[in-house]
């Protein structure tokens, strides 16, 4: 149940900060819709969703660190001894 309990935990904190982001890009799903792609720069389209990835996975680890260090204030040993 602790697993569940960290991993509920996890998605209200990175909601949280999705929230507190001003604007925050998706994925474009098809290079064809894109305008990287419609100027004749798939690479550009690459480069965008890579872009996008790499915020959303900061995102991410950002919510496990302030779950650890939360962990960590209360007494609790964070997963495998981490923080």
């Amino acid at each position: 149940m602790a697993h569940a309990d960290r991993r509920q935990r996890l998605h209200e904190l990175v909601v949280a900060l999705i929230q507190q982001q001003p604007e925050l890009e998706l994925l474009d799903a098809d290079q064809s819709g894109s305008l990287a792609a419609a100027q004749g720069n798939p690479a550009g389209w690459l480069e965008r969703n890579r872009r996008v990835v790499q915020r959303y996975q900061a995102l991410v680890r950002s919510a496990a660190t302030l779950d650890a260090l939360v962990e960590q204030e209360v007494g609790e040993p964070a997963p495998n001894g981490k923080l």
